[in-house]
């Protein structure tokens, strides 16, 4: 098959799956005018990709508050199957209280579920990962994931974990700080600001941190300066790169030949790690480029179905969508299980 007619076949596919969508999504799309716990982002583009049909089993490693679930559980009706999964013991209330016994509700981190899963046999049709913090943690000054409001310097996505964001910044070498803000957050001037966090121990809310980091980087532009660093500290104490590296491998030996999966990222960072897995699951030889013969004997186990990252919109409801990027593949038989 040609790419011209591959990209004829999946706009398609899109274009069908859409004339379903208002349907799925009339929850929201009629709620819009009052306050929500969370707005699902790109909902429509990620029911498209995901193509829900009725009796299916669906596998949400980042359930949140049930926004894609949401969806999801319409179209596949009351034979399908709902496996949510969530960090949050505030989201998982929240979903057992939404769902009832319409879904298995899971609190753990989305890697270690879709391990424990796939050891038990268990398949899917679906998976999705809608990855970073959510609307409401930022919203909850308590939490401390905003720079925007004064509240604890906590930053755990799991609350039963002993670790927080004040213990990595009072406790670390000034070494170490640096490198978790270049690594992280990408922050040009990481040295510079781990130099004063160490001078401006204890630091113990989140005003005091991004106040000191605007100390250094100064005010200006549309981005917050303290942007990178709460980043950077966030991923690093919840283990957010690891985890996704870990998960993305697990979830596609969850699926059954012929599903699909798709994941939402937020910064370069996690596009970069489903981008590179996704193109490395599609092709049948990994072998470095010089190679004059194949000698790795990968097989393709994906056919992507977003040849680019679909990207979020500016949506006054939810500010984080603007730098959504959605990616999606659909599992296939390799030329070994066909054999």
């Amino acid at each position: 098959m040609t790419l011209n007619q591959n990209k004829k076949l999946y706009h398609r596919h899109v274009a069908a799956v859409t004339m379903r969508i208002p349907k799925i999504c009339d929850t929201f799309q009629g709620s819009m005018t009052r306050p929500q716990p969370h707005i699902p982002v790109l909902l429509q583009e990620t029911i498209s990709l995901l193509n829900p049909q009725l009796g299916e089993i669906y596998f949400d490693g980042t359930a949140g508050y049930g926004g894609h679930a949401s969806a999801v559980a319409k179209a596949v009706g009351p034979s399908g199957h709902l496996i949510l999964v969530d960090r949050d013991s505030e989201a998982i209330g929240a979903l057992q209280e939404k769902f009832g016994q319409r879904a298995e509700v899971v609190h753990s981190d989305f890697a270690s579920a879709a391990a424990a899963f796939r050891a038990r046999g268990r398949q899917v049709d679906m998976a999705l990962l809608d990855l970073g913090v959510s609307s409401p943690q930022l919203d909850r000054s308590e939490r401390g994931f905003s720079f925007r409001t004064a509240g604890p310097l906590d930053m755990r996505m799991d609350t039963s974990e002993p670790q927080t964001a004040a213990d990595v910044v009072n406790s670390m070498l000034e070494r170490e700080l640096a490198d978790i803000l270049y690594q992280y957050g990408e922050e040009r001037r990481s040295r510079a600001i781990a130099k004063a966090i160490v001078r401006s121990r204890p630091l113990q809310t989140t005003e005091e941190l991004a106040n000191t980091v605007t100390r250094v980087l100064g005010r200006g532009g549309d981005i917050h300066p303290a942007t990178r660093t709460f980043q950077a500290l966030r991923i690093y104490l919840n283990q957010e790169l690891q985890q996704l590296r870990t998960a993305l491998p697990e979830i596609l030996e969850l699926l059954t030949p012929g599903g699909r999966m798709a994941v939402i990222s937020f910064h370069s960072l996690e596009d970069r790690i489903v981008k590179e897995f996704f193109n490395r699951e599609s092709r049948d030889c990994i072998c470095p480029p010089p190679q004059p013969v194949c000698t790795c004997s990968h097989q393709a186990s994906v056919r992507k179905l977003t040849k680019k990252a679909v990207a979020g919109t500016e949506d006054a409801f939810n500010p984080r969508a603007r730098s959504a990027k959605l990616r999606a593949a659909v599992k296939i038989k390799n030329q070994k299980e066909q054999t």
